[in-house]
């Protein structure tokens, strides 16, 4: 299997973990080398935090293991294309790569409506890869948002 592809699965794990708390099921896996830094999920009706997304958790929890705000060398594999908070939390972390799944047309900031991550304007750019495992990542989300519309 794909390195990609690998950490991805594990998003996707994670992803599948915020629907237990009707959370949209979105997951993030933050890596240094080979070594899992963190894993994390959205959180925002479990926690009421607005920032709750799976980027934003997965990069605070690398922070606090890794004992910085830095993470320069880390990559991070995420279920869904970024809006642009974490885009922009990606880049201020100084995040080395970006691997998404699915894309994410009304929100994106990695290449769909905006791409923050390789703004050569910003002070660092962050190598981004798009559609890892693309439409296993977006079922989970195509279920949630099929079933809420029959509701």
């Amino acid at each position: 299997m794909d390195r990609d592809e690998r950490f991805v699965r594990l998003a996707l794990e994670e992803a599948l973990i915020a629907l237990e708390h009707d959370d949209i099921p979105v997951g993030a896996v933050l890596v240094r080398g080979d070594d899992v830094v963190s894993r994390a999920h959205n959180t925002r009706e479990l926690t009421g935090e607005g920032a709750g997304h799976a980027e934003m958790n997965a990069l605070r929890l690398g922070n606090e293991r890794l004992g910085g705000w830095r993470l320069d060398g880390c990559e991070l594999f995420v279920t869904l294309e970024p809006c642009p908070m974490c885009a922009g939390a990606v880049v201020s972390h100084r995040i080395s790569r970006l691997v998404f799944g699915a894309w994410n047309p009304q929100a994106g900031a990695a290449g769909s409506l905006y791409n923050i991550a390789e703004d050569p304007r910003l002070p660092h750019r962050v190598e981004v890869r798009r559609g890892v495992l693309a439409a296993e990542c977006a079922a989970p989300l195509g279920d949630l948002f099929g079933e809420l519309r029959t509701h």
